[in-house]
């Protein structure tokens, strides 16, 4: 930057600047300052023939009052008339005034523009540093679109200097973040990734910054940089501090350039054999380095040292292919977790957690389990301990099911309240799926309760009546801990609600033994019903009718209760309805009528667990569901069903608002809530609101668009039937299940879904159907699966055709339904399906 000349010291703004700092009070600041605000209007009006000097003395003045917070109305032409000025510090200030405070819908942006761009083109390096910074401090899309082209041109051309060139690059990278879609991807584009091998490393960095961003979203127009940033790479971890003593930073050759290289690589696989080798010799060269007696002791040589190993580490992850670096990195990753530095400890445990899912290291990271479960006692970190939480979820597994979820019980009742939810979730997650004794399971699940009961939501109880139903050598068990358990004096609420479900279900099991006998079972849960809430008491009347039929014997006492005064005059009209139809059912009915209507639930069918459902959605995609997906590859089997619908009698009352016809994730009914009737039957089981219906869709181009930013939701919808999706992607394979739900109470017959590719799709899209009955019935869904691959790029989408007869032989035809809602590219466009759509 050029120096500045005495005549540049702006006397009149220093004295402003004194003034303003020797006010003794706001008031007298404000009129110090109202003072000037009018004297600088006068000027401005008044002498048309302002020199270069006082303008740009009075817009300093300008811009130190909107600093101090207070708005500034007028000044913003003058600015721009300084940008014309051939003088350095007049032009500086010009577009620092502008940058600062001209908002990117300014009338001002087209004349701002013409002087942008008359510096750009003036090839003097200094007004186009300016010109450079304004552009992408501003960034508007006004702004993108003038200059969106040809900033690269001055970045690739071999005559600019070393500085413009990381100007432009870092502009260029503004501009590509707000306005992707106005920078071109051309010629520039290959030329650029030479940039990398350039003699300054400021340029170096700078382009690194810009080609990370760029190759996110067009890795193919970028995969040539990384034998250029391994070749790079290396040249940095093997240079001494003294070949680059300009960029070393304590002792620390580049570290933040090879930071961004490491970044840049996680980008892409892993690379050829012969450039493989070399970035292997470099991150064994950083682990190397790791374990060197520190150089300096002050916090900056660590952390620039320690910058660098974390990301060399998360590229040996990335790659997931090199056993020994991934141990080395495990083991150098446990050295950091008794490390006296908080945020090491912190970075190690994260990082820990994503090498438990390599095959590789899983079993170097589960030698560490005591240090992580003394971690998770010890340390004062709330977050360091929550990342205890999921190192031990992300190395369970068989051998050591038991250890970790007794520990995360343990820990479960002195840990803090912002996270006992999720360690709730991930104690039901471990218990169930490595459940060898379903005896262990009903005990965790119900120390669970016991311990955290608060924090214990719906899923988690849903889910162990799942289990418990679908598993009959569990049933016996856990009607007899369940029974014990209510025994004590107090019962949290969700244990009432397992208790009246089990009991009514599975209560004969144990009622031979005198303790528990029917009415001692009666005699416990109704000890608890005037403490439970509406929805609890509505689940313990239907138990009560369930009883009837289990128990004759405790008939009478049964219907005294519900015959009383609190239940058929309840104020709450559930209540009231459910005691009334309950006590009709167990008077006229015979006992056949009782039988088949208070017939024991059938087994749930098999499907994802909720529990895992709502941990997914809790943590979000880019870590439990990463794990999850390790875990299900290594073998892990999950046990159990879906979540049931509690325990109901087919005569209770009101429709459930929040029927699950499809079965994709939706909330349970009500507890002892009935089946729905036909008449609402479905609802929109993919909102993010439960309860919220679905509107009714004349032809599938409704819901098509919501399909660029959801794998889940509602293809198509009308008065007869519900089509559902539900899909994941990896790579160019797919897997995509829809789901065909009637509407009506009448049968489907002649049920005929197809899959159509016209000739030219079929070529780029293979589709694999499986067969779907002829018939659905009323109020059912079924289910077809489709295995997806992608051959190359296609814009075309596949379309879904569906044909029935229904009442009275009418066939009616719906609307085609295009099942793919944008271009998927075989290659790694294709693999944004399962990275969170970045696109979308």
């Amino acid at each position: 930057m050029p120096a500045v000349s005495k005549g540049d010291g702006m006397r009149g703004l220093a004295v402003f600047i004194s003034d303003i700092r020797n006010c003794k009070s706001k008031e007298a600041e404000i009129k110090r300052i109202n003072k000037e605000l009018a004297n600088i209007r006068s000027k401005f009006k008044g002498d048309k023939a302002l020199d270069g000097y006082s303008k740009k003395k009075y817009v300093c003045k300008l811009l130190f009052i909107f600093l101090l917070g207070h708005d500034i109305d007028f000044g913003h032409m003058e600015a721009v008339n300084l940008l014309s000025s051939n003088r350095y510090t007049e032009k500086q200030i010009g577009y620092l005034f502008i940058s600062v405070l001209v908002n990117s819908n300014s009338e001002l942006i087209r004349l701002i523009n013409n002087a942008v761009k008359n510096d750009l083109a003036s090839r003097n390096p200094t007004f186009m540093g300016l010109a450079l910074h304004c552009i992408a401090n501003v960034g508007s899309r006004e702004m993108a679109e003038a200059f969106a082209g040809e900033i690269p041109k001055i970045l690739v051309a071999g005559d600019t200097m070393d500085s413009v060139k990381q100007s432009a690059a870092l502009c260029l990278l503004r501009l590509y973040r707000t306005s992707p879609d106005l920078v071109p991807m051309g010629d520039w584009t290959s030329r650029v990734v030479h940039l990398l091998n350039d003699q300054h490393l400021g340029v170096v960095t700078a382009a690194t910054s810009l080609i990370t961003t760029l190759a996110q979203k067009n890795p193919e127009e970028f995969k040539t940089s990384v034998s250029l940033a391994v070749s790079r790479l290396s040249r940095i971890v093997t240079s001494a501090s003294t070949d680059l003593q300009d960029y070393t930073y304590y002792f620390v050759p580049a570290p933040w350039l090879s930071v961004k290289l490491l970044r840049l690589l996680q980008c892409y696989p892993p690379p050829d054999p012969a450039v493989r080798g070399r970035l292997t010799e470099c991150l064994e060269t950083i682990l190397n380095k790791a374990q060197e007696p520190p150089k300096s002791k002050k916090v900056q040589h660590s952390n620039a040292k320690n910058a660098a190993l974390f990301e060399a580490i998360s590229l040996v992850i990335h790659h997931d292919s090199e056993p020994n670096l991934l141990v080395r990195a495990c083991n150098q990753l446990g050295q950091f977790l008794q490390h006296r530095e908080t945020n090491l400890r912190y970075l190690a445990l994260e990082s820990m957690c994503t090498l438990a899912s390599s095959e590789f290291s899983h079993e170097a990271v589960k030698t560490h389990i005591e240090t992580v479960t003394n971690a998770l006692k010890t340390e004062r970190d709330v977050s360091v301990r929550q990342r205890a939480v999921d190192l031990l979820y992300a190395m369970c597994d068989r051998s050591n099911a038991q250890q970790i979820v007794a520990e995360m019980l343990s820990y479960l009742e002195t840990a803090d309240y912002s996270i006992r939810e999720e360690i709730v979730l991930k104690v039901a997650v471990l218990a169930e799926k490595y459940a060898v004794d379903y005896t262990w399971y009903v005990d965790t699940i119900l120390g669970l309760i016991r311990v955290a009961g608060d924090f214990v939501s719906e899923e988690v109880w849903y889910r162990v009546i799942q289990i418990v139903v679908n598993r009959d050598d569990a049933q016996g068990y856990a009607a007899k801990t369940v029974f014990e358990a209510l025994q004590a004096p107090a019962c949290h609420e969700n244990l009432v609600k397992v208790g009246g479900y089990v009991l009514g279900e599975f209560g004969n099991l144990i009622a031979g033994d005198p303790r528990s006998s029917p009415l001692i079972q009666f005699n416990l849960l109704h000890s608890k019903f005037h403490l439970c809430s509406v929805p609890t008491r509505a689940l313990l009347l239907s138990t009560y009718i369930k009883f009837v039929n289990l128990f004759p014997e405790v008939k009478g006492t049964i219907q005294d209760v519900l015959r009383s005064d609190s239940q058929l005059r309840n104020a709450d009209v559930e209540l009231q309805q459910r005691a009334v139809e309950y006590l009709r059912l167990s008077t006229v009915a015979s006992t056949d009528i009782l039988a088949t209507v208070l017939e024991e639930m059938p087994p749930f069918p098999e499907r994802e667990s909720s529990i895992l459902a709502k941990l997914k959605r809790k943590k979000g995609p880019s870590t439990v569901t990463d794990l999850e997906e390790a875990k299900r590859d290594r073998g892990a089997d999950v046990n159990g069903g879906p979540e049931p619908a509690p325990a109901s009698a087919s005569a209770a009352s009101t429709p459930s608002p929040s029927a699950d016809l499809l079965g994709l994730g939706a909330a349970p009914p009500v507890p002892a809530g009935p089946p729905p009737s036909s008449g609402g039957l479905l609802v929109d089981v993919f909102s993010d609101s439960p309860s919220a219906v679905a509107p009714l869709a004349p032809g599938s181009e409704d819901n098509f668009a919501r399909f660029v930013c959801k794998n889940n939701g509602v293809l198509f919808e009308n008065q007869l039937l519900q089509i559902g999706l539900k899909s994941e992607f990896r790579q160019n394979l797919g897997r995509m299940f829809i789901f065909y739900g009637n509407k009506t109470s009448t049968q489907f017959l002649s049920f005929t879904p197809t899959l159509v590719c016209s000739d030219g799709l079929q070529a780029n899209l293979s589709l694999r159907t499986q067969p779907v009955g002829p018939t659905v019935d009323g109020g059912a869904q079924v289910q077809q699966a489709v295995n997806i691959e992608c051959l190359s790029d296609f814009a075309e989408a596949p379309v879904l055709s569906v044909q029935f007869r229904w009442a009275w032989g009418r066939r009616p035809r719906l609307p085609d339904c295009p099942l793919l809602p944008r271009v998927w590219s075989a290659g790694a466009a294709g693999s944004l399906w399962g990275r969170g759509r970045e696109g979308a």
